[in-house]
């Protein structure tokens, strides 16, 4: 349980920012079994830059055997060659443990150099490969673990973690693709360091295949990719926990991610400064599934701008002690609107069910009222033109599913989306939409999902609707309008950066998936089903109040989107 800067500073997080919320934490949130504080990516770059990365002329820091060490400009305590030493020890005298996030490999600028390896005769350019580079940020290359002096590099790596104190490293661009013999020389130079470091794992999904490995050999592990506040991102956290739930043990656990709860985007990569976009209810249905599922919680917004409903949320002990002592964690069932997990005690024997309301049913493709062909990375196949009758309607929903790649982060664009009639003409870029999905992030308007000019073809627009694939955004059709049109297609972002790009937008004047979920339902459970007794006692944990015996079973009304946490106490 921690604090993460991503969420909130992207990769220019400062000295002072970390030392604020750490302040915070140790203040508010550490009685109730906070922390560890992290400071993500990037803190070894003087001049790098919000929403995005400085990959221009970024300057970047490292001592004399090659390791990155903190930018002095945005981390004033590392000077004279102190590293994260002080920031360490200040955090340490609040009660709390010290974090930092690092990329697989070795730096660049230390191959360029070619560095000597710390009591070594060899140097950076002797161990490096530019064989599976990351993708998305270029500061460092692999390290091939064939070659000599590849384990060595990493143990000097960790005998400086270990002298600064570190207590959690994040290790990125390493666990989908999965970088098994990275991992275990990182293992090893952990296990050498001489100190108890948390080894955590991203970004994912972790492959599934590599479950009993990856157990084995670190802490926690990303289950997803990059986590933000939009539902359709929580909603594919169920199937996931699922999945990953039988591979959990003490001190090994399935990471779902960063918590983009509070005030996020400050200067981060996704969104502008904001309280994050789920509803309240969303809120609790994220930190229910996650206590169930006992996933690290890991804090993702500025935590000295929480409001007091956020300080609430994350501090309820009787729900924490569903994340710290509840043991043979496991679904219950999923009709694909209704969920339900449960588990046990591990001290008193008492039963823990959560139940949620979610509505994870299929789009229904048939329904719509106009599909476009499968739009691919590949040219001449990254655009569609769409014009549609919807005579009559008095909705629209503007969708975008995966293709054959199934993957969320896909970049899809609405361009000039209008309706069209006898009132003449209405541009829905300049319209409020009912409601919006996006299945990475939050979609914009007149920008492209990442916040960059709209691109289709070779061309750039200035009015439209970016998106993710699975996408859904509502808008209300007034009279007088029968006709809508667009251009969709991939963003030029999507095309560049990700080979294999494939997804097909659809057209409804129906709610997607069959029909549009209640407001709210009621979800009832025998006893027999929890393995409890009628005169035990239920307690509801978000609202701090017993409800009284199961009797004959239990019923919680819970809203759309919404999750009731109880706890079934044997009788004293």
């Amino acid at each position: 349980m921690g604090w993460n800067s991503w969420d909130c500073f992207g990769p220019t997080v400062t000295e002072q920012e970390v030392r604020a919320n750490a302040d915070y934490m140790a203040a508010h949130l550490k009685a109730a079994g906070w922390e560890y504080v992290v400071v993500d990516i990037r803190w070894y770059v003087e001049n790098d830059k919000a929403h995005g990365y400085n990959e221009r002329d970024p300057v970047m820091n490292v001592d004399e055997y090659g390791r990155l060490i903190p930018a002095v400009n945005r981390f004033p305590s590392s000077a004279g060659g102190k590293g994260f030493g002080p920031l360490a020890d200040y955090i340490h005298r609040l009660g709390l443990k010290f974090g930092i996030h690092i990329m697989r490999g070795v730096s660049r600028l230390a191959v360029e150099r070619r560095t000597h390896i710390l009591g070594t005769t060899w140097t950076a350019g002797d161990i490096y490969s530019t064989t599976n580079r990351c993708a998305w940020l270029h500061d460092m290359y692999t390290v091939d673990a064939s070659k000599p002096g590849a384990q060595e590099y990493y143990n000097s790596l960790f005998a400086l973690y270990a002298s600064w104190g570190l207590d959690f490293v994040k290790v990125d661009d390493i666990s989908s693709p999965y970088h098994k013999d990275e991992i275990e020389m990182i293992r090893e130079a952990i296990d050498r360091c001489g100190r108890p470091i948390v080894l955590s794992l991203s970004p994912g999904p972790t492959p599934l295949e590599e479950a009993a490995h990856v157990r084995t050999h670190t802490n926690m592990w990303r289950i997803i990719g990059d986590f933000w506040d939009n539902w359709t991102q929580l909603e594919e956290h169920f199937s996931l926990f699922e999945k990953w739930s039988p591979h959990m043990r003490p001190g090994h656990w399935p990471d779902g991610d960063m918590l983009p709860l509070g005030r996020i985007g400050i200067r981060a990569e996704q969104g502008d400064p904001r309280m994050t976009g789920f509803t309240r209810d969303e809120q609790t249905t994220l930190m229910s599934l996650f206590v169930i599922c006992r996933s690290p919680l890991m804090f993702g917004g500025n935590l000295p701008d929480n409001d007091q409903f956020t300080l609430d949320l994350i501090t309820n002990r009787e729900v924490l002690a569903v994340l710290q002592q509840s043991r043979n964690n496991r679904l219950l069932f999923d009709d694909g609107e209704k969920l339900a997990w449960v588990a046990d005690d591990a001290e008193t024997g008492d039963t823990y069910v959560a139940v949620f309301y979610v509505d994870r049913k299929p789009i229904v493709v048939q329904k719509a009222r106009w599909n476009s062909r499968l739009l691919t990375y590949r040219t001449g196949e990254r655009s569609d033109t769409v014009r549609v009758d919807i005579g009559g309607a008095k909705k629209l929903y503007l969708v975008v599913t995966p293709g054959e790649d199934d993957k969320e982060w896909d970049h899809a664009d609405w361009i000039e989306p209008r309706l069209t009639g006898q009132r003449g003409t209405l541009r829905l870029a300049g319209t409020k939409w009912v409601s919006a999905t996006s299945g990475w992030s939050i979609a914009k308007v007149n920008q492209s999902v990442m916040g960059y000019p709209l691109s289709v073809g070779d061309r750039e627009y200035g009015e439209g609707i970016g998106t993710h694939a699975t996408s859904i955004i509502e808008f209300d059709v007034p009279e007088g309008y029968n006709t809508f049109s667009s251009i969709v297609g991939l963003d030029k972002e999507c095309v560049s950066h990700t080979e294999g790009a494939t997804v097909r937008f659809h057209v409804f004047t129906e709610y997607p998936t069959g029909s549009a979920p209640e407001n709210s339902l009621t979800i009832s459970l025998k006893p027999e089903q929890l393995g409890v007794k009628s005169t035990w006692i239920v307690r509801d944990l978000w609202e701090k109040e017993d409800r009284g015996p199961v009797g004959s079973g239990i019923t919680a009304k819970v809203r759309n989107h919404g999750a009731a946490l109880l706890r079934i106490r044997r009788p004293q």
